[in-house]
């Protein structure tokens, strides 16, 4: 029989477009959420993950972290959408971490709101911010991939395919090397993947997520339309004789209707032929397919249920060859143990570990122990382990207002708000100040108000218990114009712990002052305008906020704040800026990093607290350009050193914390 050379080629490049589909670029990993998908660029918490972080995860034997980003929300808006400088800053960091652990990184557009349509021209906002994303991106490695928007609702799949078209054209006009991401519309419905185009593009991956049964995953969610707080009980499998009954919120409901239908619905069977419709999918189509969301909500569901649904989707997923994210790390999703302090090292749900075919990391039992040095709480970034938990609307809070900072390139910025709003920093783990406050420590910090007639209070809150007796105790101190000048000008305030009071505690009732406030046992660390208002079109802002026995710290930053738009030549712009020091703190060594926007002379200098140099790094002439240098503190006690770096006209400072325990 005679095969023409042609038909030789033909079965060979369709053989290998096969093999390249069903090979997968990763196979499983996370979602890493509350990171870049906060709601602005001043209320991203950098400093909530860290490469340490990610060498966790990949630890497990992960592969991919799937990284939402409310990337709309990280621009100027409309009509250009300009992505914040910030955040590239940021996010460079994320990738690079990723790249250097060979891990791949999905920089999933997570834009998103549930209750709101996409709307039909979204794609306008999509091409202008994704082909600032791939211009650049587009020389990074093959860890990078590129995801279009999240979870698209609305829109007929159709119509969504077109628009989405529309982004993945723009993108190729400058990178045709990255994956990109795409799904349908309905919420990246299984079930919408049919109605989908098949793009001509083969540089592409598929994506849909699972959620099935939703009475049973989303259990507790409150964000449900209706709200399914008092959903709980539910089991995987279902069993009749622990089936809840309907709530009476709900009776009416689709939720009602999934409870009614869960002999059916709530069965292994039941999923696995649900996620045979993707698999389908991707066998007609002969394309690239992903899960990149699945999860149970861990608040009212029982842990091992919770696990079984795991090990069916998981394992079915896997049988077809479709790689997977959970939905998430951390969080209600996460793989943590419920109302933990999800510490890798402590906390991890080893059940659901398991299940999920990862690897278990070593697991010590979590002792508190009294804090026995200081610690900085903001320095240019909020402190590892210390997180915003503030309820107050993003223009109101800026963690990193650049507008003449008295220490390194930020401050925080807090303005216009009203009376009992403010800012929350919450200690996780909780803090034992007990030997510090006996050891005559202090807050430490600079102030700047422009309003003479305001009114703060500066309070720790200790940590309620699980017993309803027990009240969440605040140790206040008051701070007014009486106290420091507010006068647009920097101060600096020290504030003792010894001179601080309890002035009750609010838990939905009032309750006065028993003296009964527990220092083992600190929750948070707040600053609120607790009496009054902030007077209209007044600012307040905070720097270098640290927990100190020590009152070493300096005003920099002389001259009163005018706040008029400033423009700067060429020449004008100031030598040094950038000033990062990681980690922080540290056990063995750290790097000191900064950047010189133009040729300067440039001295880096440590000290301890008692103003003795421990190291010194010569000033010397240096080119415009990013620096860096490894402090290690061998034969140094623990405790509070400062960095200090001077240029010609700049000096930035850090608290640097060492910690060899």
């Amino acid at each position: 029989m005679r095969i023409s050379i042609k038909a030789v080629t033909i079965y060979i490049l369709i053989s290998i477009t096969t093999i390249v589909h069903s090979q997968s670029v990763f196979t499983k990993g996370v979602n890493l959420t509350g990171w870049f998908d906060s709601n602005g660029i001043n209320q991203l918490q950098f400093t909530k993950y860290s490469k340490q972080d990610l060498k966790n995860i990949k630890s497990l034997g992960a592969d991919v972290i799937r990284l939402p980003l409310n990337l709309t929300i990280m621009t100027n808006g409309a009509p250009d959408y300009v992505i914040s400088p910030l955040f590239f800053q940021f996010l460079d960091s994320a990738v690079s971490w990723a790249e250097d652990l060979q891990i791949h990184l999905i920089l999933d557009n997570h834009t998103f709101d549930p209750n709101i349509n996409t709307p039909l021209n979204f794609d306008i906002p999509l091409r202008k911010e994704w082909i600032q994303m791939a211009n650049h991106y587009k020389n990074r490695s093959n860890y990078i991939l590129y995801e279009v928007l999240n979870e698209p609702h609305g829109p007929s799949t159709a119509q969504w395919c077109k628009m989405q078209k529309t982004v993945i054209d723009t993108i190729r006009t400058v990178d045709t090397k990255h994956t990109i991401v795409v799904g349908a519309s309905g919420y990246n419905s299984y079930t919408e993947l049919k109605n989908m185009t098949i793009y001509s593009d083969t540089n592409l991956i598929y994506t849909f997520h699972f959620y099935d049964p939703m009475v049973f995953t989303h259990q507790g969610a409150s964000w449900l339309n209706p709200p399914a707080d008092s959903l709980k009980g539910v089991p995987f499998p279902y069993n009749d004789s622990t089936m809840p009954v309907c709530p009476p919120t709900l009776k009416g409901s689709w939720l009602e209707s999934n409870l009614n239908q869960y002999a059916t619905i709530g069965t292994d069977s039941s999923v696995r032929s649900l996620i045979d419709i993707a698999v389908a999918f991707q066998k007609q189509k002969n394309v690239r397919l992903y899960c990149g969301e699945y999860g149970v909500f861990n608040i009212n569901s029982n842990n091992i249920d919770r696990v079984h649904w795991y090990n069916t989707v998981r394992t079915h997923l896997e049988e077809n060859n479709i790689p997977w994210t959970t939905w998430d790390y951390q969080d209600g999703f996460g793989l943590f143990i419920k109302g933990s302090n999800e510490q890798f090292d402590y906390d991890v749900n080893i059940p659901l570990v398991q299940t999920l075919g990862f690897n278990v990391p070593p697991q010590m039992v979590y002792k508190k122990e009294p804090d026995s040095v200081g610690f900085p709480v903001y320095t240019d970034y909020l402190a590892k382990n210390i997180f915003d938990n503030s309820w107050i609307d993003s223009s109101a809070l800026a963690f990193y207002n650049n507008q003449r900072p008295n220490n390194g390139s930020y401050s925080i910025l807090f303005q216009d708000t009203a009376q009992y709003s403010g800012i929350s920093l919450k200690f996780s783990p909780v803090k034992d100040l007990s030997l510090l406050k006996t050891n005559q420590y202090a807050i430490d910090l600079m102030v700047r108000c422009t309003n003479p007639g305001a009114q703060f209070e500066i309070r720790f809150v200790d940590n309620k218990t699980t017993d309803t007796s027990t009240h969440s105790w605040r140790m206040s101190y008051e701070l007014t114009s009486s106290v420091v000048a507010f006068d647009s000008l920097w101060h600096h305030v020290r504030i003792p712990f010894k001179n601080m009071n309890e002035t009750g505690a609010w838990d939905g009732v009032w309750s006065n002052p028993r003296g009964q406030f527990d220092w083992t046992s600190v929750g948070y660390l707040e600053i609120r305008n607790e009496q009054k208002a902030l007077p209209s079109h007044s600012k307040l802002w905070l720097d270098n906020i640290v927990v100190t026995n020590l009152d070493t710290a300096h005003v920099f930053d002389t001259t009163k704040l005018v706040e008029t738009p400033i423009t700067y030549s060429k020449n004008e712009i100031a030598t040094l800026d950038q000033l990062k020091i990681y980690p922080n703190p540290l056990k063995q060594q750290t790097t000191i990093s900064y950047r010189l926007i133009k040729d300067a002379n440039v001295e880096v200098t440590i000290f301890n607290t008692l103003g003795q140099k421990v190291y010194s790094q010569a000033q010397t002439k240096q080119a415009a350009g990013l620096y860096s240098t490894v402090w290690e503190p061998a034969g140094y006690s623990n405790g509070l050193y400062i960095c200090r770096i001077v240029s010609e006209d700049v000096i930035l400072s850090k608290i640097i914390v060492v910690d060899k325990k």
